[in-house]
């Protein structure tokens, strides 16, 4: 999982998201005129500048964090996500539950084969789902629970689950199950810096932490619609000089800072927000005093200025968050808006009433890197009379899994599934639940009614929100804001679709090198 305390960048045809709008006009417009229309004659490059370019090949190991996207040229999933956000065939080509709703077979497409020319089938997508549930350095197999035993036979896998549960189509796409070659798959270490998939890329040249370049795979299911040749994936460097790569050409694709998107504009460049899932979040220990008062967590709840957070870190591009989804997406639960309000004299009056003076709570706040965002807690609490100490552990992730701090932060960029979004925020066994084992109660029923209902269903909707209603009332996390997804490219390439959480090629077109 990609950590990044500023976020760095379901099945459900009700999904709206609220910049999907003004995204649709943007791109529309950033994909107008003659460069849009055709692609000049010869080979494209997309040259694509990342400022979270891989740890990991090895899509077990990177997890679902925002690194997906970069795997996603090398790597296809069972499924994808379209604009609406449902889960939609990929390297599966159609899928369908029993009767019970506690097993779903799905039919791979025929002919394919990964790039080291193993061919895709039922029994490399079943290696594929073993290998994120038991590989010892895997960062999915707490997504994969529901998952009991899977079995393969010629080109279909059936998943056989230890519950109903109508997510597993949204749950294995790009996000949690990229398909790896099996064979490659054998030498984990080897995988993970050398990748073989069935995507719309091959690797042919990489540089672990630098640099990595692919062109185009004849053999991609869906070939046909990749019209990109060749592309040169780098690592960013300093955000500052993205712009000059992008006006000078050694670059036609970036992802951008906040503070850079007015000057990305006014150097003629498209700078468009991809919609997305992205919520940052100060992280709680109720099983550690002072937090194991319920007091003493209202009271951070009502320490919180999310607007500030908005103003200096996103230079007003994001949004006040206190939820984990982002308002009219189908799983935001409106009746929880603005649950704990901004009021920092409640705040002090709460530490009052649990028996704290100022100054009494002084805690270690442990966070991957120095940012910004830290010191704007730090200030918050400091309003009310808590005294936060900021250290920087480049090991952070170590105690933060293990559950072994008090306070800390996290920035998600969430999931195609709403319910694993849930159950990693607030489940007993979330990874993003620093308070494991606890959860909220009635949580656990209310995720299990989710995943009872059939997504199509008219009351999945309202069912999921409860389920988020539920998730909102643990006091383990406490939500701040939510960053763009942003994005910055020349008025060559054509306009990207519009799939929430995804940077997808299908259809993109490069012109006028």
């Amino acid at each position: 999982m990609s950590v990044r305390t500023t976020a760095r960048r379901l099945r459900g045809a009700t999904l709206a998201l609220a910049v999907t709008a003004t995204l649709a006009s943007t791109l529309t417009a950033c994909g107008s005129g003659s460069g849009a229309s055709a692609a000049a004659s010869g080979p494209t490059t997309l040259k694509w500048a990342s400022s979270y370019f891989p740890t990991h090949w090895d899509p077990v190991v990177s997890g679902s964090g925002a690194q997906f996207r970069l795997l996603s040229l090398v790597y296809a999933s069972l499924t994808r996500t379209d604009e609406n956000g449902k889960a939609v065939p990929d390297l599966a080509e159609k899928w369908e539950y029993n009767t019970a709703g506690d097993q779903v077979t799905f039919h791979v497409r025929s002919g394919l084969k990964f790039s080291d020319g193993e061919p895709v089938d039922g029994t490399a997508v079943k290696a594929a789902i073993e290998r994120a549930k038991t590989q010892k350095n895997s960062a999915l197999f707490g997504d994969l629970t529901s998952i009991k035993e899977v079995t393969a036979s010629g080109q279909d896998v059936v998943v056989k689950l230890s519950q109903v549960d109508h997510q597993i189509p949204q749950l294995l796409g790009q996000r949690v199950l990229q398909v790896a070659s099996p064979k490659a798959a054998q030498d984990p270490a080897k995988l993970d810096q050398t990748p073989v998939g069935a995507g719309p890329f091959v690797v042919t040249q990489l540089v672990p932490g630098t640099k990595v370049v692919l062109k185009k795979n004849p053999d991609y299911w869906d070939a046909a619609n990749i019209h990109i040749d060749n592309v040169e994936l780098v690592s960013a460097p300093d955000a500052s000089t993205i712009v000059s790569g992008l006006q000078t050409g050694v670059y036609n694709f970036a992802d951008l800072a906040p503070a850079q998107a007015d000057a990305a504009k006014k150097a003629g460049l498209d700078v468009f927000v991809q919609p997305g899932f992205n919520a940052a979040n100060i992280s709680l220990n109720v099983n550690k005093a002072p937090f194991n008062n319920p007091k003493v967590v209202d009271a951070v709840r009502h320490a919180v200025n999310r607007k500030e957070f908005v103003d200096k870190l996103t230079f007003g591009l994001g949004e006040a968050t206190d939820q984990p989804f982002p308002e009219k997406y189908i799983a935001y639960d409106p009746a929880s808006k603005n649950r704990w309000p901004y009021d920092p004299e409640k705040a002090k009056q709460l530490l009052a009433e649990a028996g704290f003076k100022p100054g009494d709570i002084k805690l270690d706040l442990v966070i991957p890197d120095a940012t910004p965002a830290a010191e704007i807690i730090q200030s918050q609490f400091a309003a009310i009379g808590i005294t936060l100490t900021i250290k920087v552990d480049k090991n952070w992730s170590k105690p933060f899994f293990a559950k072994e701090l008090t306070v800390s932060v996290y920035g998600t960029t969430g999931r195609d599934s709403a319910v694993q979004t849930l159950t990693a925020h607030f489940g007993p066994n979330g990874p993003l639940n620093l308070s494991t084992p606890y959860q909220p109660e009635g949580f656990e029923a209310a995720v299990a009614k989710v995943r009872q209902t059939p997504l199509d269903a008219p009351e999945y909707p309202e069912a999921l929100r409860a389920a988020t209603r539920a998730g909102l009332e643990s006091r383990a996390l406490v939500f701040t804001y939510s960053a763009p997804n942003l994005l910055a490219k020349s008025k060559s390439i054509s306009a990207l679709p519009a799939n929430p959480a995804h940077i997808d090629w299908t259809g993109v077109r490069i012109s006028g090198r």
